[in-house]
């Protein structure tokens, strides 16, 4: 049982990447998901989150340039990232959250995509 990140990278400012958030061993559709960045050393921030109803909010920061979705039928959620800056340089993980999601599955972490822009 994991969430699992991948499309991380190195890109140059302006550039796009969309990550992926998926659930391995468990099916997350009743899960809502969030997605958090953190740069070493610093606070984690929480940067987008869609509701087991489709719901969706964004940060300020990450707001008309980053869009979150999912598809239940493949348990996963992305986040499409686009024109990014260098101060979105982080490392993004994903999480399980909300009041249907099973307490088996709550609060479940995935282990992190690195995302660079330089």
């Amino acid at each position: 049982v994991q969430l699992v990140e991948s499309g991380g990278g190195l890109v140059q400012p302006g550039e796009s990447l969309s990550l992926s958030c998926t659930a391995v061993g468990f099916t997350s559709k009743n899960c809502d998901i969030e997605w958090y960045r953190q740069v070493t050393g610093m606070q984690r921030e929480w940067v987008s989150s869609i509701r087991r109803s489709g719901t969706i909010y964004h940060a300020d920061s990450v707001k008309g340039r980053f869009t979150i979705s999912r598809d239940k039928a493949r348990d996963t959620v992305y986040l499409q990232m686009n024109n990014l800056k260098p101060e979105d340089t982080a490392m993004y993980s994903c999480k399980t959250a909300g009041p249907y999601c099973s307490n088996r599955y709550l609060d479940l972490w995935g282990q992190g995509t690195q995302v660079t822009v330089s």
